[in-house]
């Protein structure tokens, strides 16, 4: 089939594009033209009917994934199931399913069904899960099984940890926290076991005829992101940047899709130098970053620190935020977190569009600006991210029958909107 990079290169506007295009209300044009130019993905799978298009990219707005799934100790199908609702009603643009351990396939199919927006899968889980763990027993063929197979179900991106090099695997070992991402350490252990190349990078055309079959954009996973600041921005780090870039190009050669994912743990300071280098490495691939957490000290509120990385990864240009819920490094998430999670990297994406200058992004800053100035707590509530929260909070602290032309902060004399207005009203009359 033709992908919706295919496409592009040759000037042809997919209806994807059209639809893609109108969310974020700019010309169709300009979609075909960022996906042609490599700067932009579309990721949907011609098999995931329900899926609505959104494209990721520089140029637009800045997408946030959910990540959900069952682990081996802990949740259900039934409790991912409840997950995907919640992240969907919550504002999620795309939600990985992240899940390991039996019944899969089953799980995966139904959670496609259910899902309107672009939903992802990292292969190698599935693979591994089907050899019961035992790494020395996974072969290059099943993993190509694996995708395939998650292909033609109808996911629409896939992790694959192909830039991760058997020599890049003494450079990781020295670090503090050595390899923190699953996908990488997975892989970093086959290659020591069978004394052989990632087979991945190995089998990467094999992999990308299946990619192009079905249109599945690959996310190129960052198997050596940094687990803490210590290791951040170090040799292991960008010796698999290197080879991602190689990989970009040659996913362009065979008309797929390609997005590059980011550092997990980075110090503030770097967050602007980690975007500008991969743009540079990476041919202007758009970049998909977990967080970045900008501290290893917040336990519990894991989500707020990688917020605030986040933040400043989507004004340097980083496309497609990972959310951290609470839960991170202590435990699988829950329903409630998955939400508390979509909010706090929601509001990431939308502050780095306002530093960006994204059309229309401070529009919804202005509206809710004109709704306080005028004590409309009813619009207040409507343009807010979250309005039941903030309306359940203002209804705490209201006195019952009091006035609605102030909240209980400042209380009904103290309240600095209601003096400027008398002052306005001073100027005025003289």
């Amino acid at each position: 089939m033709t992908t919706q990079y295919g496409a592009a290169c040759r000037g042809i506007i997919t209806p994807a594009m059209c639809g893609a295009a109108a969310d974020e209300k700019q010309a169709a044009e300009i979609v075909r033209r960022e996906i042609a130019e490599g700067r932009a993905v579309l990721p949907l799978n011609s098999l995931h009917t329900n899926a609505r298009p959104v494209v990721v990219g520089r140029t637009f707005r800045t997408k946030v994934n959910a990540n959900i799934g069952r682990s081996t100790e802990r949740s259900s199908s039934s409790e991912e199931h409840d997950k995907l609702a919640v992240a969907i009603r919550a504002g999620t643009d795309f939600v990985m399913d992240l899940s390991v351990g039996t019944a899969l396939c089953a799980l995966r199919r139904d959670l496609i069904r259910e899902c309107p927006v672009p939903l992802g899968t990292v292969p190698i889980y599935e693979a591994l899960s089907r050899v019961e763990g035992a790494v020395e027993r996974l072969s290059d063929e099943l993993l190509l099984t694996v995708i395939r197979e998650q292909a033609a179900d109808g996911v629409d991106f896939m992790t694959l940890h192909a830039g991760l090099l058997k020599a890049h695997v003494p450079l990781a070992t020295r670090r503090l926290l050595g390899i923190v991402s699953r996908g990488g350490a997975l892989m970093a252990e086959w290659m020591t076991i069978r004394g052989r190349e990632n087979p991945l990078f190995e089998r990467w055309d094999a992999v990308l005829d299946i990619c192009a079959e079905h249109d599945v954009t690959v996310s190129l996973g960052d198997g050596l992101r940094p687990g803490c600041l210590a290791d951040a921005s170090d040799a292991a780090q960008f010796a698999e940047l290197d080879v991602l870039g190689e990989l970009v190009r040659r996913c362009r050669a065979r008309g797929v899709q390609v997005m590059v994912e980011g550092p997990g743990h980075v110090p503030f300071h770097q967050i602007a130098e980690n975007i500008e280098r991969q743009i540079r490495v990476c041919d202007g691939a758009p970049f998909y970053v977990l967080g970045p957490v900008v501290t290893d000290v917040a336990a519990g509120y894991d989500h707020i620190a990688a917020a605030i990385g986040a933040t400043a990864a989507a004004a340097h240009g980083a496309a497609l935020l990972c959310y951290v819920t609470p839960a991170e490094h202590l435990a699988l998430p829950e329903a409630d977190e998955v939400h508390e999670g979509i909010m706090a990297f929601r509001l990431a994406a939308h502050a780095g569009d306002v530093a960006r200058g994204v059309p229309g992004a401070r529009e919804w800053d202005d509206a809710m600006s004109r709704a306080r100035v005028a004590f409309d707590w009813k619009a207040q509530f409507k343009i807010a991210l979250d309005g039941k929260r903030a309306e359940a909070r203002y209804e705490r602290g209201r006195i019952a029958g009091a006035d609605t032309d102030h909240c209980s902060m400042c209380g009904r004399e103290f309240c600095a909107m209601r003096t400027t207005q008398r002052v306005r009203e001073r100027l005025q009359g003289e």
